[in-house]
Order: C-alpha cells, then structure tokens, then sequence
C-alpha cells in the first residue's frame, strides 16, 4: 500500500495502544464494581484512576498528532452521507477518550478520593466532596463507557464491513507492516 493511503506510523502506534488500553479499562471498570470493598479492590480502583489519566494524555497527544498530521482520504466510492458518518463517528470517539477519563476524575474528586498518577503524583480534586454529585457522575461515567462501546462496536463492524464487503483496503491503512518494501 502507498506510504500517502496510509496513517502515520505515530498514529498507527497510537491506535492500538489506545485500543488496548480502552479495552483494558473497560474491562478492569465492570470487573472492580463488583468486587466487595477490601484493600483489593482500592488498589484496583488506584490502577484505574491513573491508567485513566495516561489514557487521557495520550488522547490529548492523539488528538494533537491528528491535528497536525492529515490523515489520509477515504475511498472515492464512499458517498458524502457515509464520509459524514465516518467523521461524526471518529469525532465522537476522541470526544469519548477525553471526556470518559475527565468524568472519572470529577467522580472521585466529589467522592473525596484523590487521584494519584502511578501512586506517585498527587493530581489535585476537580471538585469538592459531594456524595450526591458523585453519584450523578458515576451514572454519567458508565452512560458514557456504555456509549463508547456501542462506537467502538460500530467502528469496528464498520472496518469489517470496508474489508470484506467493500474490500477497499482501509483496514491495511491502520496496520501494521512487517514485510520490506520492495
């Protein structure tokens, strides 16, 4: 494939670590709220909290490293209505990967949890303590990784969909090459 129909190597990098790392966290999220508390499950909670804030970052990063490096253009036989679904739907999928992490944050800052980055770095509270706050964000929270999931689901059906129906090559454009140029 052509080095102009296909996304950065940063970018490539970017997206499976983002997508390894939401799936992650989407897993480690529904598994930690059914533990009963115990030192584990605060220890849990801990890895969540800053694994939720290295998301974000490399969001901002991702969303920055877009910005700056034109990704490539879609296939010509895609008509306008579907370019637009494909644009709303990236859009909103970086919406989700800052806006998850910030929920979070808001949520454990009203519970009165600080979020402490790799238990190191003492990130301050968004917010004062609030119980009834707290719990709103928690609803927020989980209708927003709901709502993640259900893109994603899309996102990929949507891949699935270029690479075996249209067969047009978009998924080649997000993977990986290990084979030498010729």
């Amino acid at each position: 494939m052509d080095a102009k129909q296909r996304y950065t190597l940063t970018a490539r990098t970017l997206h499976w670590l983002m997508a390894v790392m939401l799936l992650g966290m989407l897993g480690l999220g529904f598994y930690m709220q059914g533990l009963p508390l115990s030192p584990q499950k605060l220890q849990i909670y801990s890895w969540h909290k800053w694994a939720g804030i290295t998301v974000f970052l490399l969001a901002v990063l991702r969303l920055a490293w877009r910005v700056a490096h034109r990704p490539p253009a879609l296939p010509s036989h895609m008509g306008r209505a579907a370019i637009a679904l494909a644009h709303l739907a990236h859009g909103l999928l970086y919406a989700l990967m800052l806006i998850i992490p910030l929920s979070g944050w808001l949520m454990s800052s009203a519970m009165g949890f600080q979020t402490v980055w790799f238990g190191v770095l003492p990130l301050p509270d968004l917010l004062g303590r609030d119980r009834e706050l707290a719990q709103l964000l928690g609803q927020v929270h989980l209708a927003l990784n709901w709502s993640l999931i259900v893109l994603v689901a899309g996102h990929v059906l949507a891949v699935l969909k270029h690479q075996f129906w249209d067969r047009d090559g978009i998924l080649a454009r997000m993977t990986f090459s290990f084979s030498r140029p010729r």
